[in-house]
């Protein structure tokens, strides 16, 4: 089984090296970073990185929303026990 391994890996080796340059990178990578090619392949990246920046917004301006109304609550709930609306197990007193 080791020598059919080694001869699969032998010619696996020898087609990665026998393909041409061209084969392997886009023009992007190649080299033309002028081309049109290379202009949209950057829009598309930067618009990726918008939506991804405009998600991460959401989810941290949520969490800051939470944390906003728990302290609301909390400080309402504060002063309806101070001014003795509620009791001390938090239920309201007629």
């Amino acid at each position: 089984m080791i020598p059919r391994t080694r001869a699969t890996a032998v010619a696996l080796a020898a087609m990665l090296f026998a393909t041409p340059r061209s084969v392997l990178a886009c023009p992007v990578c190649f080299g033309a970073s002028d081309a049109p090619m290379a202009v949209a392949t950057n829009m598309g990246i930067i618009a990726m990185l918008v939506v991804v920046a405009g998600v991460l917004v959401a989810f941290a301006s949520f969490f800051i929303y939470l944390m906003r109304r728990a302290n609301m609550i909390a400080r309402q709930s504060a002063s309806d026990k101070a001014a003795g609306y509620l009791d001390d197990e938090g239920t309201v007193q007629c």
